[in-house]
């Protein structure tokens, strides 16, 4: 089965573009946050832009397809 990058409906805060990219990623999602909010400091707000972007285009996964690849 391939990987796709989707917004995740189960791990989210604001849109679940962090927790779609971790699960993408194979990472904890806390790890994409905080290197998330660190980026939009140093990058003056330019991460905030490309966040709402990728929220945008980004899918939302289907309530079907869950795919608990953490094991919780």
């Amino acid at each position: 089965m391939t990987k796709k990058l989707t917004r995740s409906v189960q791990d989210k805060k604001l849109t679940g573009l962090c927790g779609g990219l971790a699960r993408y990623l194979g990472v904890d999602t806390t790890l994409v946050r905080l290197l998330v909010v660190a980026a939009t400091f140093f990058s003056f707000g330019t991460v905030v832009f490309l966040y709402i972007i990728g929220s945008l285009l980004v899918p939302q996964e289907s309530y079907g397809g869950f795919d608990d690849s953490f094991n919780y």
